[in-house]
């Protein structure tokens, strides 16, 4: 004897745009630095959305707001260097963060090999590269770069955006060898 039971679809609260940011506060992200080389010089921009998307090519991407008056100056360059930040790194973030103004005034870069886009001086990695495209995201941009050139210093851990403010790891975390997966997730 089959029991035909009816599918009840579950019942969702309508939730506003306070509550979301609200929820994904829970979500830690790492904090980085796009920067670029412009004829009136270096400008850039902080986000905290920055993530790996493809191993071949190698493709990067990022999420600068629609409302930013900074990624119009980078576009186009057609080239920007993604700069990951580390711990040490808050009063710089918060200084990219601001809207206007010089904001490499004291911050020591030297230009990428391959775009002439600023690298910050002691950034946790770095990552030189084309600019491929964007896509509309609602109230965002989706960046995808190409990428050029890459490294990371040898040691630091990443500064860490959650619950509303800047979290520090309590300790490093092991690093890959050749042999483990590569500090690839795995997917299950």
């Amino acid at each position: 004897m089959v029991v035909r039971t009816p599918i009840r679809r579950p019942v969702v609260d309508a939730f506003t745009s306070d509550r979301f940011r609200y929820v994904m506060g829970h979500v830690p992200t790492g904090v980085a630095v796009v920067t670029a080389t412009t004829r009136q010089g270096p400008v850039g921009l902080t986000v905290g959305s920055f993530v790996s998307v493809s191993l071949d090519p190698p493709l990067v991407g990022f999420l600068p707001a629609r409302t930013s008056t900074t990624w119009p100056l980078i576009v186009p360059v057609g080239a920007f260097c993604v700069n990951v930040l580390g711990e040490e790194h808050e009063d710089l973030c918060r200084g990219f963060a601001r809207s206007g103004g010089s904001k490499f005034d004291g911050v020591d870069w030297t230009p990428a090999a391959a775009t002439g886009a600023p690298i910050i001086s002691g950034a946790l990695a770095w990552f030189d590269c084309l600019f491929e495209r964007s896509h509309p995201a609602g109230d965002h941009l989706f960046v995808l770069g190409r990428v050029l050139e890459l490294d990371v210093r040898a040691q630091g851990r990443p500064l860490v955006f959650c619950h509303g403010r800047y979290q520090r790891l309590a300790a490093d975390a092991p690093t890959p060898t050749t042999a483990s997966s590569g500090g690839q997730l795995p997917c299950v």
